[in-house]
This record gives structure tokens, sequence and C-alpha cells, in this order.
């Protein structure tokens, strides 16, 4: 090892020594390293992701009803659910025992929407549970179902690593129609993506429309407002008066016989009492009639809206899918006239936080980089050699872009997450240190022993490569568990690692090259101009 290393230190030193002693060979050292160094991190740089999901014990199944299913329908659905997971949850041998092992398993059924949830025995087994849950909730017809596991990051239970597509404008039908276009297209345009629209494509919901009959109702000395009010009262029931018991004040509601509604044609039977005490139908001074509509109505800015969320699959990530949606689905309903004036379109959710994110850390990247050339200017009483010293990023960008690459490749996916990203601003503060070391030991042979330009960098790199290749693989040694070993929460740290490690692998190289070729040219061109080096 020493033997190696003693014929290394020679040939990086005297390799320096040559290549200073030519300018054309200077410039094409620095130029060469730095267009690869540029093309490498352009070419390997990845589209950006927001957060990553992690690994978090909880699968979350989102399924929505056909219009016109009442709550005793969507238990049935429900337990056919149950039914067919049994295999993963039965543990008393009464059937095959499948992998994975569910530990606790929910349903729950709201007016038109219902969800499922469940989570592992082993917490690492979470991912492998949403094929399982895709594939039965398929089998249920006439449902449109979403299966994904939540997100460690997410506000919501159905929030997380989405795309919104916002659409508003005065027409609930046309917004409806514009909405399955998008959803449509989503579809076929992202494979393997969850879709689901908010709140629903369908405004064929069955529901009972009471339009009252205003002459034959004031005939009878009836208003609207009392219709309206006896009706509620008759089918929900309806708050008249409280009274105290033991202290507390308990609501007194007056309720209908709901043996009196059972089926929708009893609803013109409704008797309603006038203000002179006689008794009449509902259909005597309203009509009723069985008509299909919206159940919920959005609004965004007080525009009526229809949102459709997308949720690319793990492999995709989120920039790509936002400028897929962009190019594909938004741009050309805009450019067609489709979609203008009253009406707009724009992505949200999580895509409108990745944009904000990102632009907020590129300025935190260029405050680092000017943070650190303020301070290695007070420190070498320079602004000169700091940029020098500067150089030495790019090649730490194109280390992190590689190391990312690799990681990906030969390990398991990654993306540029914005964790990931903080990698970069790390590298920042470390890879300037082995130029500072090649900088700052070449000016001390040139000041204090009087060394000539040539000699005093050759013996810069031979004497600091030991220091330069101790810290920097004790770094990387040291990360590389960050990197290589899985377990609850690799996938968080995982980026971040790996761009710090490639990172400084790669500048560490580069560096020892470089930084003496260009500095030689910068020690050259501050002489001619001033006629000293300091």
């Amino acid at each position: 090892m020493d033997r190696f290393a003693h014929i290394f230190t020679e040939g990086v030193a005297n390799f320096n020594y040559r290549v200073t002693g030519s300018v054309s060979a200077r410039v094409a050292v620095v130029v060469a390293l730095t267009v690869f160094s540029l093309a490498m991190a352009f070419f390997l740089s990845p589209p950006s992701e927001y957060l990553p999901e992690g690994n978090r014990n909880f699968v979350f199944s989102l399924l929505l009803p056909p219009p016109g299913y009442n709550l005793e329908e969507l238990d049935q659905v429900g337990n056919v659910i149950v039914k067919e997971l049994e295999p993963y949850w039965q543990e008393d041998g009464s059937v095959e025992y499948r992998e994975p092992r569910i530990r606790n398993l929910f349903y729950v059924a709201l007016g038109r929407i219902m969800f499922a949830g469940a989570s592992t025995q082993d917490p690492l087994k979470a991912r492998d549970l949403v094929p399982i849950f895709k594939k039965e909730l398929k089998k249920i017809p006439g449902f449109y179902a979403t299966s994904y596991q939540s997100s460690l990051f997410g506000r919501g239970i159905t929030s997380g690593r989405t795309i919104d597509v916002d659409i508003t404008g005065p027409d609930l039908t046309r917004l409806v129609q514009f909405g399955g276009r998008v959803f449509g297209q989503a579809m076929q345009l992202l494979p393997g993506s969850q879709v689901r629209p908010i709140p629903s494509l369908d405004l064929g919901n069955p529901e009972i429309q009471i339009t009252p009959d205003r002459v034959r109702a004031a005939s009878l000395g009836l208003a609207a407002r009392d219709i309206g009010q006896a009706v509620d009262t008759l089918l929900d029931g309806r708050k008249v008066s409280d009274y105290q018991h033991d202290g507390k004040e308990i609501d007194l509601t007056l309720m209908g016989i709901s043996s009196s509604t059972k089926r929708t044609q009893d609803f013109d039977n409704l008797l309603l009492r006038t203000a002179d005490g006689r008794l009449i139908t509902l259909g005597s001074v309203a009509d009723v009639s069985w008509v299909a509509g919206p159940t919920q109505i959005n609004h965004i800015e007080r525009q009526r809206a229809i949102t459709i969320q997308v949720r690319p699959p793990r492999e995709t990530p989120l920039e790509t899918a936002m400028q897929t949606l962009e190019n594909k689905i938004i741009a050309p309903l805009k450019k067609s006239g489709e979609i203008s004036g009253l009406y707009n379109i724009n992505l949200a959710g999580t895509a409108d936080d990745l944009v904000v994110t990102r632009k907020a850390l590129q300025w935190n990247f260029v405050l680092a980089l000017v943070i650190t050339y303020l301070l290695l200017s007070a420190l070498f009483a320079s602004f000169l050699y700091p940029l020098v010293i500067m150089f030495s990023v790019p090649l730490a960008a194109a280390g992190g872009f590689a190391g990312l690459w690799l990681v990906g490749n030969l390990i398991e996916y990654q993306s540029l997450d914005v964790l990931t990203m903080l990698g970069f601003i790390i590298l920042i503060g470390t890879v300037v240190n082995n130029a500072i070391l090649i900088v700052h030991q070449s000016l001390n042979h040139m000041r204090h022993e009087e060394m000539e330009r040539r000699e005093a960098i050759r013996e810069a790199v031979r004497n600091r490569i030991r220091p330069i290749f101790m810290s920097t693989t004790t770094s990387v040694f040291g990360m590389m568990p960050l990197v290589l070993f899985r377990g609850a929460g690799s996938e968080l740290y995982r980026g971040l690692g790996s761009v710090v490690v490639g990172g400084l692998a790669l500048s560490t190289i580069f560096t020892l090259f470089l930084i003496p070729a260009l500095f030689s040219l910068v020690l050259d061109a501050r002489v001619k101009l001033t006629g000293k080096i300091s």
C-alpha cells in the first residue's frame, strides 16, 4: 500500500509539473475537466421530485361507488373486501396463508365515499399490499378505486405525492366534460398512475327535488319556508328547543315517523298541517320529482371547480409527470381556445409545492456559494484565489449526479427529491477543502520558501495529497452505510448520501488536476499584471 501510494503521489505531482509548464496544456486540462463535469451534470441530472414517501406501515384505498348506492349496499361491499383479503389476515388455519400478513384492516362508508386501510405485521412489507388491494378492488363492479401507501410527509390521509389539475368555471356540466377528458388523457399518458376526480365526474346521482306551488300553498296559508321546514322535520328531524338536565343542556328534536317514508313514492303523501289546523298532503302544494344531480360542488376562489388528482407511479418523477400534463393536456386545451375567458386550468397540490421549494433551494445554493466565496476571500485576503477554489464546485455537482445515477441503477430507484437536493448545498462547504489545501500550501511555499511557481505547486500537491485522501476516504466510507444499507427510513437519506459520496469522490480526483492547472494560470496572469504574487 505504501509503495502504491508513493507511486501515485509522485505520478500526480510530476504530471502537474509537466502540465504547468505549458499554457496550452493548462488550458486544455481546465477546459476539458470543466466541460466534462458540466456535461456529466447536464446528462445525468434526473427530473426532480418533492419529498420521499417513506415506508410508512399503512396502505389506504379510496373507493367511489356508482350513483344511488345506500349505506346497506356499501356495507355489503365492505364485507366482500374483508372476505377477499381473508387469506392475508386470517390466523385460525381455515384458509391458506398468504404474504404479507395483515395486522389491522378496516373499512368505512360515508355517504358517497368509501375507504379501506390496512397495516402489515412486518412494517417493511407494507408496500407489497398496494398491488394486492388494487387487484382485489378491481373485482368490485361499478366501483372506481385507488390504492397507495400513505406518505410520511403527507398532510392528510389522501394527500402526499399527487398532482392536482384544477379546472374552474361557471358551468358545472362543462367542467365535468373537461374533467372527463383530462381524466382519460392522464390515464393514457401516464401508465400506472392512479387518477381520481374530486368530487366526482358523475352528475347522475339520484335525488328528490321538492318545488313548492306558491299559489296553492299561499291559498292554504303556507309559505315555501314552512314547507321546507316541515319536510326537513319529517325526514331528518329538527331541533325545536332544549332543556336543562343535571346542569347539562340537551337538544329537543322533533322527528317524523321513519316508517312513513320508506319508499320514494311516499313523499307525495307526507302530511303537512296548515295554519288553521287542517292536514294536507305534500303533493297537493308542491311538485315532487325524481332527478339527477351532483352530490357535492367544490369551489376554488369562489369559482366552481373540478379537480383531477393524479398520483404518478413511484418510478415516474413528479417533474416528469407535471411536464407531461402541462405539455400534452393543459397547453393544447388553452391553445385551442376551449379553456379561456371564465374557464381556467392549472396545476396545484404537491406540484405547486415542488415548484416553490425548488426555487427556494436554488437561491439557497447561490447564497451558499456567495457566503463560501466571501469567507475564503477574507481568509486569503484576496478576491482572486477563492475563485480558483470555487471551481471545484462544478466537479462536485457532476460527482453528485453520478452518485445518484449509480445508486438508482445498481441499488434501488432513487429520485432527486428535496432532501437529496440538500446534498448539493452540503457539498459546497466540503469539496472546497481539498482545493484550499493545495492553494494555501502553494502560496506558503512561494512566500516563505521562495520556491518557483511550478515547483511550489508540485510540492504542494505532493505534500497535501495524503491528507486530502485521508479526509475524503474517511468521509466517503463513513457515509457509505447511508447508501448501501437498507432498512426502515433508508429511502429518506439514501439520496442525500449518494450525492455527498459521489461529489466528494469525483471532485477529489478532478481537483488534483484541475486546481493546479488553473491556479498556475491565475498566478502567471497576476504576475504579468501586477509583478507580484500577492
